[in-house]
């Protein structure tokens, strides 16, 4: 066990280190500025307690990024008020719906598609160069136009940063099935032409539990860039909740420590449903004998 932990202690520790170290070097400019103004004389000290207690810095320190979650998630449950408006548990969650809902909806549709890529050789030739050309549109551009198309029609709310979420999601999920679906080698799609086996039944019973380790792979990409997705879908509408919107307040009133908190606050969402991913990834391999 402390063969597995030791190295991923020791990253974290580096990685604690180096943030110290850079946000000494990245917010003292304004403590020397402050202490120039002041007329005095900063010590080694007096700088590295100044850069790490500073409200407004240009780099937060771990410390104050784990008490702002922990005002914003834990005090606020403890207190009753766990969904307030001010609450990171409140913000996640509605980052969380359109999440999924772009998610599923992402996921339907590239299985779909790879369903017909693999079946039907006109769509291989002329969709699949189109579904790599659409990821090459930045998704911060693309996203206001969806947005200002949906809202013409009446469509506002949670569908428009689902579909956001949707257009990352589907992407990973076509690449991932169109290789799984395609992984049976010959002798196997041989095999089933010998028992006379139908299209149906060589998909059911050969191709799609062929794919799933394929598949699984690219939900868990297909999840993180859903929760991206989600996020970018939340800036350009001016949301007032959302982790897209903790951002944006942040950014304009220069709340650092609040535009850190909810990056790491999505960090952990996306760790938590990848890992959600992963178990159902275990279990469902298990019962197949894939594990």
């Amino acid at each position: 066990m402390m063969r597995n932990v030791l190295p991923i202690l020791t990253i974290v520790l580096a990685i604690l280190a180096i943030w110290y170290a850079s946000a000494i070097a990245l917010n003292a400019p304004w403590a020397y500025d402050k202490a120039k103004r002041a007329n005095i004389e900063l010590s080694a000290t007096d700088l590295v307690r100044d850069t790490w207690s500073q409200k407004k810095p240009k780099l937060p320190v771990p410390h104050q990024v784990a008490s702002e979650i922990w005002d914003t998630t834990g005090a606020m449950v403890l207190s009753g008020r766990g969904f307030s408006k001010r609450s990171l548990i409140y913000h996640s969650w509605v980052t969380f719906s359109a999440t999924i809902l772009g998610f599923a909806l992402g996921t339907v549709l590239g299985t779909l598609l790879a369903v017909g890529i693999v079946y039907n050789r006109t769509m291989d030739l002329s969709v699949m160069p189109w579904v790599i050309t659409s990821q090459t549109v930045p998704i911060i551009a693309i996203a206001p136009m969806i947005i200002v198309v949906l809202n013409a029609v009446g469509i506002s709310g949670l569908l428009p940063k689902a579909m956001i979420s949707m257009y990352l999601s589907f992407f990973p999920v076509v690449v991932g099935m169109v290789k799984g679906l395609r992984s049976p080698d010959a002798m196997q799609l041989d095999q089933m032409r010998t028992w006379n086996a139908s299209a149906a039944q060589t998909f059911w019973r050969l191709r799609l539990p062929s794919s799933m380790p394929y598949l699984f792979a690219s939900l868990k990409v297909g999840i993180a860039a859903s929760l991206v997705g989600a996020i970018v879908g939340e800036l350009p509408t001016g949301a007032v909740a959302g982790l897209g919107a903790r951002l944006l307040a942040g950014s304009y009133y220069g709340q650092t420590v609040q535009i850190w908190s909810a990056l790491l606050t999505a960090a952990a969402l996306a760790a938590l449903m990848v890992g959600v991913i992963g178990l159902i990834q275990r279990v469902t391999l298990k019962r197949m004998g894939m594990a």
